[in-house]
């Protein structure tokens, strides 16, 4: 090697996508997505930083008539300091990354020959995404060069993303070369000396599951925001045939504007923001709430989860007679977004984001950079934001009335939306540019490249298998809870098991209430959890809900056929509209007028495919035919392979039956030996246990030897007696 020259040269590394410097195609494909803006943007203000010799992006050489020639050139400059340095991979046409990995070792030989055959090899090399984590982390252990990664997409919270779609096991095998990723990502934490992440949520949620993950490896670097597409508002907004376009439909449009941006997805809450204005006269008399949630044409030609979210809007804005005060407008621009917030400020308004988790929170520091005051979902990201930039209100995206109470402060008081607006602009700029980026970046690589600062790695204990083998599924209600004591000792166990175990929570709760509880009582979002008896399965760590177990239980459902047929129906009552759900019809039930087999009878008589559950002698689900929280359970591990025999469930009401029959390892807890389950006492896999709530199932992890062997001794004391 040549002398050590002045100044730190970096090379990040970014295999897959198409890479330039001017006109990125963005979107053309999943593979040219974020991680190419990313990397890019990160190379340009790297590169400005003093003290900074030399930065190459380095990424796959493409010779394709089907793509432009600019990704075939082997260097492409863009300063005297910066260049795109582009490497033969294997085949010399675009390829996928998925495609990539038989021939990333051939890429690894071939950078090692052009650093060799330039002279130079950089002090830091950085990889973005597992398969240039693979080829950084042989170049490390080859040329002792220190190693640095972002992950951008881990795969193993993406092979449950894609399990949620329906996929099959074999088929993201096949698809995605899942193994071959995950496997790359665990031998790059066994190299890096510093991982970089977005949010300390990133860290929590999906590098720790990972066997070779280190908690001092982590750092959290929020990404850059480019500060000249998102400027402050001039005033003159409000004269622009956008901001007309914008309120044409509301009666006072020149009211203070309340701005939610965000797909139609029911994470992210909307209709609670709906729900908060509707029910303040206050809020009603100071501003418009003006909603934009994606493009449409016709509602009826979205897919199911969107169409689904409209008709919630809708119905909560008829429910308030918002008419002429809410508008939702049907499309819009992605280069109008940036003047949508400055239309926004423009009128004093506030940029809110009730979301039921928000990860990360771009929207935010958008808005923010165009000086809107905010007001945003406590969960995730935008705790750092707005303990950064001071310039909104953190609220309980499950309580509509934290999100008034937050709007009328800053509506309410124009010394405190000014202070506030203020406030967003300098924070943004101090934490959310690519310089402040940059800055945070070099204080953390410097010791790192100069060798003067180095990970000491605490021991590891890698799985037998890739994935995780065994599974603990709970009810919420006096199963889970009723002993915050026991409650936490159950969760610390969990999560020094995390790696080997999944946990999944099922209960007969819609999702907003079951997170409202567990919020309650400090109990973390599951691996995945099952909703309204069975009806709606959710994967984290976005809570990503499962679209192939909708459409199965979708088979011959007629909800408004069931509900007219049990009308006027003796001893029934309907529950509240917050327990009900599009696959779910709850009553209670009064056993001395209303005989539940004589409810089954009537819907088999009039040919309705249901499945007829009840719990606690005084509730009553309808569900379709297909759906229970056993369906759903054994729809659950078979995704994830694994072996009913390898499952724990603790229950305890009629509505846990079948989840508890058949191959699971079962438990019942003290105060849930039910009448209901009387029936299950001969059924040798069941353990009842002497404690109440989550000691009981604390116990019975205990009897069953659970994260070790795994099994019933009772079986094994039988093998012995035949013997």
């Amino acid at each position: 090697m040549t002398q050590k020259e002045e100044g730190l040269y970096i090379v990040l590394l970014s295999i897959h996508g198409l890479i330039r410097w001017k006109n990125l195609e963005l979107g053309r494909d999943a593979d040219t997505g974020g991680q190419t803006l990313y990397v890019v943007e990160l190379a340009q203000a790297l590169a400005k930083q003093p003290g900074i010799r030399k930065v190459d992006l380095i990424t796959q050489r493409v010779v394709d008539k089907n793509v432009s020639p600019d990704y075939a050139q082997p260097i492409e400059k863009y300063a005297n300091n910066l260049r795109i340095v582009r490497i033969d991979a294997g085949p010399e046409e675009y390829l996928a990354k998925e495609e990539l990995w038989d021939h990333l070792d051939s890429f690894s030989d071939n950078l090692d020959a052009f650093f060799h055959a330039d002279n130079s090899f950089p002090d830091i090399i950085h990889s973005h995404y597992a398969d240039a984590g693979y080829v950084g982390s042989h170049l490390a252990s080859r040329l002792g060069i220190p190693l640095v990664h972002t992950g951008h997409s881990l795969g193993r919270v993406k092979r449950n993303r894609l399990l949620a779609t329906g996929l099959k096991a074999e088929e993201i095998e096949t698809r995605f070369k899942m193994s071959r990723r995950i496997e790359a990502e665990e031998l790059t934490l066994a190299t890096a000396e510093r991982v970089i992440t977005s949010t300390l949520q990133e860290i929590s949620e999906q590098y720790e599951l990972y066997d070779h993950y280190q908690p001092d490896q982590m750092r959290v670097i929020p990404p850059g925001t480019d500060l000249n597409q998102f400027t402050p508002a001039s005033g003159d907004e409000v004269k622009s045939s956008l901001f007309k376009e914008l309120t044409r439909h509301l009666k006072s449009p020149e009211k203070h504007i309340i701005l939610a941006l965000s797909r139609p997805d029911p994470r992210k809450n909307i209709s609670a923001l709906i729900e908060a204005f509707g029910q303040s006269t206050k809020l009603q008399e100071l501003a418009n709430l003006i909603i934009i949630a994606g493009n449409r044409d016709d509602i009826d030609d979205l897919e199911n989860g969107a169409q689904e979210v409209f008709h919630e809007l809708l119905v909560t804005i008829d429910r308030h007679d918002l008419y002429g005060k809410v508008t939702m407008p049907k499309h819009h621009r992605r280069d109008q977004v940036p003047e949508i917030y400055r239309i926004t400020a423009a009128t004093g308004g506030v940029f809110v984001n009730p979301a039921l988790t928000e990860p990360f929170g771009l929207t935010l520091i958008e808005a923010a950079a165009s000086g809107l005051p905010i007001v945003a979902t406590e969960d995730g990201g935008p705790q750092d934001i707005i303990t950064n930039c001071k310039n909104g209100f953190l609220i309980d995206p499950l309580e509509p009335e934290t999100i008034t109470d937050a709007l009328l402060k800053l509506l309410g008081d124009k010394d405190l939306w000014q202070q506030y607006a203020t406030q967003g602009l300098i924070g943004v700029k101090e934490h959310y540019s690519w310089q402040a980026h940059a800055k945070r970046y070099l204080k953390i690589i410097k010791p790192i490249a100069e060798r003067s600062e180095k990970l000491q790695r605490k021991p590891t204990k890698p799985r037998k298998g890739l994935y995780r083998d065994r599974a603990i599924v709970s009810d919420l209600d006096h199963n889970l809870i009723g002993d915050d004591e026991s409650l936490g000792k159950l969760m610390t166990l969990l999560r020094q098991h995390r790696t080997r175990s999944r946990f999944i929570i099922a209960t007969g709760r819609r999702l907003d209430s079951a997170l409202k509880l567990m919020k309650k009582h400090k109990i973390p979002i599951p691996d995945v959890l099952i909703t309204s008896s069975g009806t709606e399965i959710y994967h984290a760590p976005k809570l990503t809900a499962d679209t192939a177990w909708t459409n199965h239980i979708d088979y011959q459902w007629s909800r408004r056929r069931v509900k007219d047929l049990l009308t006027d129906f003796p001893g029934l009552k309907n529950q509240p509209n917050v327990e009900q759900s599009r696959f779910k019809l709850s009553y209670y039930i009064d056993p001395e007028k209303a005989d539940i087999e004589e409810v089954k009878q009537l819907l088999h008589r009039e040919e309705q495919a249901v499945f007829v559950q009840a719990a606690f002698g005084q509730f009553l689900d309808i569900l379709p035919l297909r759906a229970s929280k056993g369906m759903a359970l054994r729809y659950v591990v078979e995704q994830f392979s694994i072996p009913l025999e390898a499952v724990f469930v603790a229950g305890g009401s009629g509505a846990d039956e079948d989840m508890m029959r058949g191959n699971t390892l079962a438990a019942v807890v003290a105060n849930r030996h039910h009448d209901e389950l009387s029936q299950l006492d001969d059924i040798e896999r069941i353990y009842l246990s002497n404690p109440p709530y989550a000691a009981g199932i604390l116990e019975a992890l205990e009897f069953y030897d659970f994260f070790d062997t795994c099994k019933d001794p009772r079986e094994s004391e039988e093998n012995n007696d035949g013997e």
